[in-house]
C-alpha cells in the first residue's frame, strides 16, 4: 500500500498499474460474532466505537466489469452508523443473501464486514470487460450497485431487483485502504477539491438530487415552496442547494441558531429553529398533537407570505412524518427517505386523502441521477458541506457524532491519505469558491 501511496502523493499516476495489489489492506469492520453486543440497550445508548474495528482484511479477488480503488478519504453515513449498532438488523444477513446470487457474489459472505459508502480515491486495477476506466484514473463512487440482469431495472436502475447499497449490503466498503467496486459505481473526482471534500458529497448528494430533483423524486420546478426537514445536515445541505439553484424556495428547518445561520451563509432566508418554537408532534409515545401540527403550518405561511410547500423534503420520519403530510399544500408531494426517527409512521389520511396529496418513497439515486448530482459539484454549483474530519482509526468517534447528532454537513474520514488538503489539480477553480467550500468546517 505505501508504494500505491508514493505514486499517488507523487502524482505518478501512470505508474500505478504496474505496482503490485498488497494481499491485505486495512479496514473498519464490524464483526458478525458481535451482532448482539447491544441487546436491551436503547439505541442512543449504542456506541459505535465499541463495534467498529480497524482490522487487516484480505484483498477480494477483481472479478468481471469491478475496480479495485485506492481509498484517499471516505465519509460517514447514516448507514454506517446502522450498521455499527446493529439496526434495524444486522447487516450480515444482507452479505449472506448476495453471497447465494452467484459464485463470484460468496466473496461478500464473510464473518466480517467492511463498511463505507463513500469514497475519493485512485482506480488500482480494474477487472475483465472494464473498458471506462483505467489504473491511475481519479475517482468518486457513487454507492449504487447493480446486477441488471433483469429487464426490471433497464429504465431506472434503482428498480433492478439485485438493486444493493455499496458498503451496506455488499462488502468491501469504502471506509478502509482500498475498496471493491462495480465499474459503473465510478463517476470523475471534482478537480478543484481535496479527497476529503470530494468523498463527502457522494451518498448524500446523489440522494438529495433524486429525491427532490429528478422526476423520478419530487420534480421540483422553479417558484416551488420547499420544505426542508434538517436543512443544516448530511441530506438536507445539498436540498437547500438544490432549491436555491433551481429557483425555489427552501423552507430550512434547524434546531440550533448555529445550524439556521449555515442556512443562511447557503443563501437560504426562510429558517425556522423548531427547539426555539418549543414544536411537540407528539403528546406521548402514542400519541401526536395536530394542535401542534397547525401552529407549525402556521409559522410557515407567515414566512412564506401564506404560501404552504409544495414539496416537504422528509427523512426524519416517525417524529414528523404527521405534521409533514398536514402542513404539505392541497395537491402537494411528500418525498420521503431514511427515517432516521423510526421508520413507522403515522399520519391523518384525511389531509392526504381529500387534499390531493401524494407521498412519494424515494432512495439513493441511479446511475444517471448520480452522474448529474456529481457533475454539479465538479461545475462548482452545488458544494461539499464537510465539518470535520478524523482519522480512518477514529472512525467509531465519526460514527458516534453523526448517531448523536453533534455534526453539521458531513463527517469525513482519512482513508490513505496522511494528511488533509492533498488532491486538488484545478486550483484556479478552488479560489473561486474556496469560502463556499469551506462554509460548513469547524462547525
Amino acid at each position: 500500500m505505501q508504494e500505491i501511496l508514493d505514486a499517488i502523493l507523487a502524482e505518478q499516476y501512470d505508474a500505478i498499474g504496474e505496482l503490485s495489489v498488497p494481499e491485505h489492506y486495512q479496514g473498519v469492520t464490524v464483526h458478525a460474532d458481535e451482532a448482539t453486543m447491544f441487546e436491551g440497550l436503547a439505541s442512543r445508548d449504542k456506541d459505535p466505537r465499541k463495534s467498529l474495528h480497524l482490522d487487516e482484511v484480505a484483498t477480494p479477488e477483481l472479478g468481471p466489469g469491478e475496480a479495485l480503488v485506492a481509498v484517499m478519504a471516505s465519509a460517514i453515513n447514516y448507514n454506517t452508523v446502522w450498521t455499527s449498532i446493529f439496526e434495524p438488523l444486522p447487516t450480515f444477513g444482507f452479505l449472506k443473501r448476495y453471497g447465494r446470487t452467484s459464485p463470484l457474489a460468496t466473496r461478500h459472505d464473510l464473518p466480517y464486514h467492511v463498511v463505507g459508502s463513500d469514497l475519493a480515491g485512485v482506480v488500482v486495477r480494474t477487472g475483465p470487460g472494464v473498458n471506462a476506466w483505467k489504473p491511475g484514473d481519479r475517482v468518486v463512487a457513487h454507492c449504487l450497485s447493480v446486477e441488471l440482469e433483469s429487464p426490471d431495472g433497464h429504465s431506472d436502475t434503482m428498480m433492478d431487483p439485485e438493486q444493493r447499497i455499496w458498503g451496506f449490503e455488499t462488502n468491501f466498503g469504502g471506509l478502509a485502504e482500498l475498496a471493491l467496486v462495480k465499474s459503473n459505481q465510478l463517476m470523475p473526482k471534482p478537480e478543484h477539491l481535496t479527497w476529503e471534500e470530494a468523498a463527502s458529497p457522494g451518498l448524500v448528494n446523489s440522494t438529495a438530487y433524486r429525491q427532490l430533483v429528478s422526476r423520478n423524486g419530487a420534480g421540483m420546478k422553479q417558484g416551488d415552496t420547499i420544505l426542508i426537514w434538517g436543512a443544516s445536515g448530511g441530506l438536507g445541505s445539498y436540498a437547500t442547494q438544490f432549491a436555491l439553484n433551481g429557483g425555489a424556495t427552501p423552507v430550512c428547518i434547524v434546531s440550533s441558531p448555529e445550524k439556521a445561520e449555515i442556512c443562511h451563509k447557503m443563501g437560504a432566508e426562510l429558517v425556522i429553529d423548531r427547539n426555539a418554537e418549543g414544536y411537540r408532534f407528539w403528546k406521548d409515545e402514542h400519541t401526536q398533537d395536530p394542535k401542534e401540527w397547525k401552529r407549525f403550518g402556521a409559522k410557515i405561511r407567515e414566512l412564506t407570505g401564506g404560501d404552504d410547500p409544495d414539496i416537504v423534503f422528509e427523512h426524519p420520519g416517525r417524529e414528523t412524518f404527521g405534521a409533514s403530510v398536514y402542513v404539505t399544500r392541497k395537491g402537494g408531494t411528500i418525498v420521503t427517505c431514511a427515517s432516521t426517527s423510526g421508520y413507522e409512521h403515522q399520519y391523518d389520511n384525511r389531509y392526504l386523502w381529500m387534499n390531493l396529496k401524494r407521498i412519494v418513497g424515494s432512495h439513493f439515486a441511479n446511475y444517471r441521477e448520480a452522474w448529474e448530482a456529481n457533475r454539479l459539484i465538479s461545475k462548482g454549483l452545488i458544494h461539499p458541506t464537510l465539518s470535520r474530519v478524523y482519522p480512518l482509526a477514529e472512525t467509531g468517534q465519526a460514527a458516534l457524532d453523526v448517531h448523536t447528532n453533534a455534526h453539521q454537513g458531513k463527517v469525513g474520514v482519512l482513508c490513505l491519505a496522511p494528511q488533509e488538503g492533498l488532491g486538488v489539480v484545478d486550483t484556479e477553480k478552488r479560489e473561486q469558491h474556496l469560502e463556499a467550500i469551506n462554509r460548513f468546517r469547524g462547525v
